[in-house]
């Protein structure tokens, strides 16, 4: 599939964007579903859409179904990172099936690919990798990765690798040498540093480094959930704002808070956002689901096919709960809820709109440029 490039950027304000009904083929989402409560005036289905991270294996019929609920402008995707060889075949997967449904679907290069997305009623999808593993030891592969659509790179995993540690690594030392050499070249190129695994010093290096902004695409605040690996500080998130950058506050419940389906609800989900947009400031906050499009419970995760294997996968640090999920955020329609959830804790529409993704717009188009 060749990949559609953005070209040059709309002469218009990129935050005008979000003015298209959304649908997908003859699939319409309904802005108002007749399940909301409350009298809202907010038009949810007007709006651009962007989560900062949705978990694609596996991608089916289901799949499909469930974004036509979601209202979803586009999202970044994670791909398989485990060598050069495995990336390459996953960037290529996802292609094909862009090219398999391209009245739905379409590659997303840059900030303009999600306004046309909008405009023609498809879903932009953004390339990227939960680790740099793939890069092996040679810079020159972020050169064949760019070049194939990736767009979007983690340093690391929870795992030390060859760039830096990360969040579970029993060691706190920043980037390596190679780590910088890497962030440097993916500035050059274009491709975002991303940082939500990352090691506390590992996510302050990447800041400092890197010469544009970085994201954290999917995160939460430590300052509500202490001594979470996963999370980060106010330092960090302030850094990250300096520069530019922009955190998607993460969907898991266990993520967020100790007890999701119970004490750690969607206000708990609400709380996070408010605290990063006090320290980061409105335009630097945006949402991600870290799982699959339609859901956990809807993808099949069980106490034994999900919790149980985690239990070794991740160090007890991680403090995985069962069930994970929130349930209003554990369905496709989850950013309609959180829409209404802002607007009754006071949030104004525009600052509402930011949130969903008008800031992915503002800091794609200032930091993932077209270079090849």
């Amino acid at each position: 599939m060749k990949m559609v490039s953005a070209g040059t950027l709309i002469s218009t304000p990129l935050l005008q964007a979000a003015s298209y009904p959304f649908a997908i083929g003859k699939e319409t989402m309904d802005p108002s579903p007749k399940r909301r409560s409350i009298n809202s005036s907010f038009n949810y289905g007007a709006q651009i859409v962007i989560d900062g991270l949705i978990i694609s294996r596996g991608w089916n019929d289901d799949s499909f179904g469930a974004l036509s609920k979601s209202g979803y402008t586009g999202f970044n995707t994670s791909l398989d990172s485990k060598d050069l060889t495995s990336a390459l075949e996953s960037l290529a997967q996802w292609k094909l099936r862009i090219e398999g449904h391209p009245n739905r679907l379409m590659g997303a290069l840059s900030a303009e690919d999600f306004i046309t997305a909008k405009k023609e009623n498809k879903v932009a999808v953004m390339f990227g990798f939960q680790n740099a593993t793939m890069i092996e030891k040679s810079i020159d592969n972020l050169n064949v990765l760019y070049a194939e659509g990736t767009r979007w790179i983690q340093l690391t995993y929870n795992e030390r690798n060859l760039l830096g540690d990360g969040c579970t690594e029993r060691t706190n030392a920043g980037l390596s040498d190679f780590g910088i050499e890497a962030v440097q070249r993916m500035n050059e190129l274009g491709i975002i540093v991303d940082l939500s695994h990352c090691g506390r010093q590992t996510t302050l290096d990447g800041i400092e480094f890197s010469k544009v902004g970085v994201s954290m695409n999917h995160t939460m605040c430590e300052a509500l959930y202490k001594e979470h690996p996963r999370a980060k500080t106010d330092q960090q998130i302030r850094a990250m704002a300096e520069k530019g950058g922009i955190m998607g506050i993460i969907c898991l419940g266990y993520m967020i808070g100790p007890d999701p389906g119970g004490q750690t609800t969607l206000e708990t989900y609400i709380d996070h956002i408010d605290h990063a947009v006090n320290v980061a400031g409105i335009d630097h906050v945006g949402l991600a689901a870290d799982f699959a499009i339609e859901g956990l419970e809807a993808n099949g995760a069980t106490r034994e096919n999900w919790f149980i294997p985690r239990l070794s996968r991740f160090k007890p640090s991680y403090q995985v709960r069962w069930p994970p999920w929130i349930p209003e955020l554990d369905r496709a329609e989850r950013y309609q809820d959180v829409a209404i959830a802002m607007e009754k804790r006071g949030y104004k529409h525009e600052e509402i709109a930011k949130i969903l993704g008008k800031n992915w717009l503002r800091y794609l188009n200032e930091n993932v440029k077209i270079k090849l």
